[in-house]
C-alpha cells in the first residue's frame, strides 16, 4: 500500500473552516426562522450557498492537506457535481430548521437524508482522483464515517432548531455548538480518509487534466472565507437592523397608543372624553338592540363650582375637579364609563338591570359629590345636579340621549340643585331645538348665514370723533330671523364650532376695515371679540397673521378683546400669547375688566393696551356709588400703567359726562349708536359725530 501523509497546517485550517461554517449555518438558520415568505426563501437559496461552499471546502482542503508519494489531482466536474451535493445538503437543512416544529421522525429523517448527502459529497470528492486501480476502502471504518455523518447531522439539525431563535446569549451558544458541530464534521472527513487505502501502482488519473492542487488549497481557502465572512456579516447586519425595526416598531405603537389615549381622554383628569364617550354609547345602543336590556345617560353639572374657582383660582378648581372624578372613578362598576366633557360637566353611561336602577345610581351619585373635598388646605362643598336619559325611550341616537339628559339636568338645576330628575317629553321641546340649532349651526358657515354689526367707538374728548368700531357676530337665521350671540355662542364652544366661527369673524373684520382704511380711516380699529376656546387654541396667531395679510391690513388697526377672566385662567400662558401677538403689532384689550378673578402683579406683565369697564358698572352709575367708586379706581389704574381706557354701555348723557370726567379715553353704547350691518354703519357714525 501507499503511504500517505497530511500537511497539519492545512488540518488545522479545515477544521476551523468547519466551525466557521458551523457557525455561520447556525446564524443563518436564525435569519431563515425569523423571516417570512420571500425573504425566508432568499435566505435559504443564499444560506444554502454559503454553507454548503463551507463544508464542501473543509472536506476539500482535508483532501488537499492528504498526499502520496505520486502526483495527485482532481476530476472538475466530479468536484463541482460534489460542491452541488453539500449546496443541496445546505438548503436541505436550513429549510427543515424553518418549520415551525421538530418531531423526532423528522428529525431522523433529516439526519440520514443530510448525511447521506453529506456522505456522498465526501466519497464522490475522493472520486474525483480518478485512482486506477480504485481505492480500496476499510468496511469498519468506511461505516463508521457513514454513522457519524448521520449523528453529527442529527446533532447539528437539533441544535440549529434550538438556537435559531435571538435569545440572551444566544451568539455565546452557537460558539460553542459550533466548536462541537465543526468537529464531528471533521471527524467524519478524516475518518473516512482513513478508510482509504491505496494500492501499490496506483495511479491517479487526474492528476494530468484534472485540478492542480499546488495552488487550489490557497484559492479554496481564500474564496471559502470570503464567501462564509460575507454571509455571516449580512445575516448579523440583518439580524441587528431586523432588532431596531423592531424596536423602532414597538416605539411606534407605544407612540401611537399614548396618542390614540390623549385623543380619547381628558387632558385634567384623564377620564374619557366627549369622543370615547360617544362611541360606548353607539356601541351599548347596538348591544342593547342585539341583546335586549336598557342603560342610562347620567348629564352631571357641578354646583357651587364657578364660586369656588373665582374665590380660590383655577388651580385649586382644577384640583377640585381632579378630586371629584377620582371619587367618582373608584365608586364606579366594572362596565360603567365616566367622561368629562368639558368644564364642570360629567356624564356617567351605566347599564341597567331596570330602569328604576337609576334612581339608586343618580342617589348614590349625589351623595358621593355632595361629601367635602380635601384641596390642599382647603375643604371645599360643592353639590351636583344629575339629568337621567334612558334607553330605549329617551332618544335613538347617541345625539338625543345627550341633549334629553342635559335638559333633565337643567330641570334638576331649576328644581333647587343636589337632586337628579328624569327626562320628560315636556322637557323634549327644548332638547329638540337645541339639537336642530346646533345642526343648523354646522351648516350656517358655508350657507353665508353669518353677518357683523359694528357698533361705533367714540373718543371721549369734546370733538366726540368716531376711532373705529367693535366687530358683534351675529346669525341671519333663516327660519328663527336675527339671532343674537347668546343664542348660540355657548352651542359653538360645546360643539368646538367656535374655532372657524372666530376665525371667520376675524377675516370679515379685516376685509371690512381694510376697506374703512382704503377710504382714508387710517386712525380708526377694529376690534373683535375672542373667545377661551378660541384664545387658547393652538391655531390663533396663524388666524390673526393671515387675516391681516390676506387683507393687506396693518397689524394696528386690529383690536382683540379677550376677558380678565380668560386671560387670568392660566396667566403664564395667556402672557405667552399675548406677547406673540403683541410682537405683530395687534392691539390688545382686557375686556370686563373688574368682574374677574383679578391679579394685579399678572395686569401690570400683560401687553395690553386698553381696559375695558364692564357694562355692568356703568348701567346702575348714577344710583350706586359702589359702581362709581369701582368705575374711578379702573380708571386710576388704566392711567397708571398707561392704558386706554374704555366704558361700554353708556346709555345716558349723565354718564357719558361722568366717565368724560373721569378720564376715560373711549366710550361705546346705545347713546352714541347701535350695532348695525356695515352698509349702515358710515351713514349712522356721521350723523352722530
Amino acid at each position: 500500500m501507499l503511504t500517505g501523509s497530511f500537511d497539519y497546517s492545512l488540518v488545522l485550517i479545515s477544521l476551523l473552516v468547519a466551525i466557521l461554517a458551523s457557525y455561520t449555518a447556525l446564524d443563518l438558520a436564525g435569519r431563515v426562522a425569523s423571516s417570512q415568505g420571500r425573504g425566508a426563501l432568499m435566505w435559504i437559496g443564499g444560506g444554502a450557498v454559503a454553507m454548503g461552499i463551507g463544508i464542501w471546502s473543509m472536506h476539500f482542503i482535508g483532501m488537499l492537506a492528504f498526499s502520496l508519494p505520486i502526483p495527485l489531482g482532481y476530476d472538475l466536474p466530479l468536484t463541482l457535481l460534489s460542491l452541488l451535493i453539500a449546496i443541496l445538503v445546505s438548503g436541505f437543512a436550513l429549510w427543515l430548521v424553518s418549520q415551525p416544529e421538530q418531531p423526532l421522525w423528522q428529525l431522523l429523517c433529516g439526519a440520514v437524508t443530510m448525511g447521506a448527502g453529506i456522505s456522498s459529497m465526501h466519497y464522490l470528492g475522493m472520486y474525483a482522483m480518478r485512482m486506477t486501480p480504485g481505492i480500496d476502502y476499510d468496511p469498519d471504518l468506511f461505516y463508521l464515517s457513514l454513522g457519524i455523518a448521520v449523528v453529527a447531522s442529527g446533532a447539528a439539525l437539533w441544535i440549529a432548531f434550538r438556537l435559531r431563535r435571538d435569545t440572551p446569549y444566544v451568539r455565546l451558544s452557537r460558539a460553542g455548538a459550533a466548536l462541537v458541530m465543526g468537529g464531528a464534521i471533521v471527524g467524519m472527513h478524516y475518518t473516512g480518509m482513513a478508510a482509504a487505502n491505496f494500492p501499490l501502482g496506483s495511479v491517479c488519473g487526474a492528476a494530468i487534466e484534472g485540478l492542480d492542487s499546488r495552488w487550489l488549497a490557497s484559492l479554496v481557502i481564500a474564496v471559502t472565507l470570503a464567501v462564509l465572512a460575507i454571509a455571516l456579516l449580512t445575516s448579523i447586519l440583518d439580524a441587528r437592523l431586523e432588532t431596531r425595526t423592531a424596536q423602532l416598531a414597538t416605539s411606534l405603537e407605544r407612540a401611537n397608543q399614548e396618542l390614540t389615549h390623549l385623543a380619547l381622554h381628558d387632558n385634567l383628569t384623564r377620564l374619557p372624553n366627549r369622543t370615547l364617550l360617544e362611541d360606548r354609547i353607539d356601541q351599548a345602543i347596538h348591544t342593547v338592540r342585539r341583546t335586549g336590556g336598557c342603560f342610562g345617560v347620567l348629564f352631571m353639572d357641578l354646583d357651587g363650582f364657578k364660586p369656588v374657582n373665582d374665590a380660590f383660582g383655577h388651580h385649586v378648581g382644577d384640583l377640585l375637579l381632579r378630586e371629584v372624578a377620582q371619587r367618582l372613578r373608584d365608586n364606579l362598576r366594572a362596565d360603567d364609563t365616566l367622561a368629562r366633557i368639558g368644564g364642570d360637566e360629567f356624564v356617567l353611561l351605566a347599564g341597567l338591570g331596570e330602569p328604576n336602577d337609576a334612581v339608586t345610581l343618580a342617589s348614590d351619585l349625589v351623595a358621593l359629590v355632595s361629601t367635602p373635598f380635601e384641596v390642599g388646605d382647603q375643604e371645599l362643598r360643592v353639590s351636583t345636579s344629575v339629568g337621567i336619559a334612558l334607553y330605549p325611550g329617551d332618544g335613538t341616537t347617541r345625539e338625543e340621549l345627550l341633549m334629553n339628559a342635559d335638559a333633565a339636568m337643567y330641570h334638576a338645576k331649576g328644581a333647587g340643585k343636589n337632586g337628579y330628575s328624569f327626562f320628560e317629553q315636556s322637557m323634549n321641546t327644548n332638547a329638540r331645538n337645541q339639537l336642530q340649532l346646533i345642526h343648523d349651526l354646522r351648516h350656517a358657515l358655508d350657507a353665508n348665514e353669518l353677518v357683523l354689526h359694528y357698533q361705533p367707538k367714540f373718543a371721549a374728548g369734546d370733538n366726540q370723533k368716531v376711532i373705529g368700531a367693535e366687530a358683534l357676530l351675529r346669525w341671519a337665521h333663516p327660519r328663527r330671523g336675527l339671532l343674537m350671540p347668546e343664542e348660540f355662542i355657548e352651542l359653538a364652544e360645546k360643539t368646538g364650532l367656535i374655532i372657524p366661527i372666530g376665525n371667520w369673524v376675524l377675516n370679515e373684520a379685516c376685509r371690512q376695515m381694510s376697506q374703512w382704511y382704503a377710504d382714508g380711516h387710517r386712525d380708526w380699529r377694529v376690534a373683535v371679540n375672542l373667545s377661551a376656546l378660541q384664545f387658547c387654541h393652538a391655531g390663533l396667531i396663524d388666524s390673526v397673521a393671515l387675516s391681516l395679510e390676506r387683507h393687506g391690513l396693518p397689524a394696528n388697526c386690529l383690536t382683540l378683546e379677550i376677558t380678565e377672566t380668560v386671560a387670568m385662567r392660566d396667566a403664564d400662558t395667556s402672557l405667552a400669547i399675548l406677547r406673540q401677538l403683541a410682537e405683530m403689532g395687534v392691539d390688545l384689550s382686557i375686556d370686563d375688566f373688574g368682574t374677574g378673578y383679578s391679579s394685579l402683579l399678572y395686569l401690570k406683565r400683560l401687553p395690553a393696551n386698553e381696559l375695558k369697564i364692564d357694562r355692568g358698572f356703568v348701567r346702575d352709575l348714577e344710583h350706586d356709588s359702589d359702581d362709581a367708586a369701582i368705575i374711578s379706581a379702573i380708571v386710576a389704574l388704566g392711567q397708571a400703567l398707561d392704558l386706554r381706557i374704555v366704558a361700554e354701555g353708556v346709555e345716558t348723557e349723565s354718564q357719558q359726562a361722568f366717565l368724560t370726567g373721569l378720564g376715560c379715553d373711549l366710550l361705546q353704547g346705545f347713546l352714541f349708536g347701535k350695532p348695525v350691518p356695515a352698509n349702515e354703519f358710515m351713514a349712522s357714525s356721521v350723523a352722530l359725530a
